[in-house]
């Protein structure tokens, strides 16, 4: 209707616009809560931590039924289901009839609008289900608008609407949709015109697999003397992982202080992908070189963020440290631990002092060299992690930015993580 009346058309035809749109379309909204009314005494708690509501209003009416959570494609095939089955009024024959709101071969434009209190992320994940499953049904997605276009304040849900643009008013309807606003809420799109090939985005990109076979690097001659190394790697492997998952709540209780409060759940994830890749025989505990690599590949696939990358380094380090070797004891081991800390400090740009995991693993590397004992090491990780706790500034990671007083008597949360894992390997 804004464009319409934008271009000069006079109030009758602006409505008949607006009510070709209108009749065209079918919406729906789905919510894991109802509005938080401002001033009201009582909140409206009809929707408990696992169940949804289907077909709510923005003010908190009743929706037509209610479900336990979905994920994101169920959600967007009850929401399409629901629309179609509605359907649109067809009066086109001359009598009404009842038609699904969009069929197989149908160019359509959606609207997922954001009901207030959903993230971006979660509204790009629903969208990306939208459209799938519509594109699979046949239709010919050429709009997405994605946005929060009618909001009810800080309702956690989105409503999906879907325009059929098929009808013998749809050149109009597409002009006007594409025309310029300068309305804030109102995006800018990109229209999808080529609409007989697959759209771009809905494209799966493989991910690159690590060379195998005669493509890999050979360790064959890289002798191991530590003795039963694959039955003490699981032990020690089992022991660290458990510990991590125990730890979950101090680690998220320091980096609440003097971080951004995703250490211990990070430290967690890591650990449970360890544990299963243990069980399903993902994790090659035969011989050094392949440990440290797998464990790589588990802490890629699992931990995320600036730790997890840097701990990702560090052993794959280690497996190409341990690779140029002839011999792996105890000492090589030390020296390829230290070759992994280097490499976190490399990468990273941050050493001792500098209030970060590094404050823990130095002084650990330097400990296990002189004197080859887990035990030291743990300790030597324990009073760095320790003196963590004194420092009233830091150089790298998320506390670069804290003052002196929300420092002091904190520890790193990653030198914490670090010393607790050291000495549940000294006890293993």
């Amino acid at each position: 209707a804004g464009a319409a009346a934008e271009q000069g058309m006079d109030l009758d035809a602006v409505v008949a616009i607006a009510q070709v749109a209108a009749d065209s379309m079918g919406s729906l909204g789905v919510a894991l809560d109802a509005v938080t009314i401002p001033g009201a005494t009582a909140t409206n708690d009809r929707l408990d931590a696992s169940t949804i509501e289907i077909g709510l209003g923005i003010h908190g009416e009743a929706g037509i039924r209610q479900s336990p959570l979905l994920s994101c494609n169920e959600l967007a095939k009850e929401m399409i289901t629901t629309i179609n089955e509605y359907g649109l009024t067809d009066k086109s024959s001359g009598d009404e009839k009842i038609v699904p709101t969009v069929k197989s071969g149908d160019e359509i434009a959606i609207v997922v609008n954001n009901l207030g209190g959903t993230s971006n992320f979660e509204m790009s994940i629903l969208t990306n289900s939208c459209v799938s499953l519509l594109e699979s049904m046949g239709c010919m997605v050429s709009r997405v608008f994605v946005g929060s276009f009618m909001t009810s304040f800080d309702m956690m849900g989105a409503s999906l609407t879907i325009l059929s643009l098929a009808g013998t008013k749809s050149n109009e309807l597409k002009s006007l949709l594409d025309a310029p606003t300068t309305a804030i809420s109102w995006p800018c799109i990109d229209v999808w015109k080529d609409v007989s090939t697959s759209r771009p985005s809905a494209k799966e990109f493989p991910e690159v697999e690590a060379p195998t076979g005669s493509a890999a690097a050979s360790y064959e001659g890289v002798k191991v003397t530590i003795e039963s190394f694959a039955d003490a790697a699981k032990a020690s492997l089992r022991a660290a992982a458990s510990t991590l998952d125990k730890a979950e709540p101090e680690l998220t209780k320091y980096d609440l202080i003097v971080g951004d409060g995703d250490c211990g759940l990070t430290m967690q994830r890591g650990a449970n992908e360890i544990i299963a890749r243990i069980a399903s025989g993902e994790l090659d505990v035969s011989h050094p070189v392949p440990l440290f690599s797998t464990l790589a590949d588990a802490v890629s696939a699992s931990m995320g963020g600036t730790s997890g990358v840097l701990l990702e380094l560090m052993f794959r380090k280690m497996s190409v440290y341990l690779l140029n070797s002839t011999i792996v004891d105890t000492v090589t081991m030390a020296s390829a631990f230290e070759e992994g800390v280097k490499a976190i400090s490399f990468y990273g740009g941050a050493t001792v002092g500098s209030r970060t995991m590094l404050d823990a693993l130095y002084p650990a590397a330097d400990a296990l060299l002189t004197s080859g004992s887990i035990a030291d090491a743990a300790a030597a990780a324990q009073k760095g992690a320790d003196d963590t706790g004194k420092m009233d500034s830091a150089s790298a990671g998320r506390s670069n930015y804290l003052s002196a007083e929300a420092l002091q008597g904190t520890p790193d949360p990653g030198a914490v993580a670090v010393a607790l894992v050291l000495k549940s390997l000294a006890s293993s």
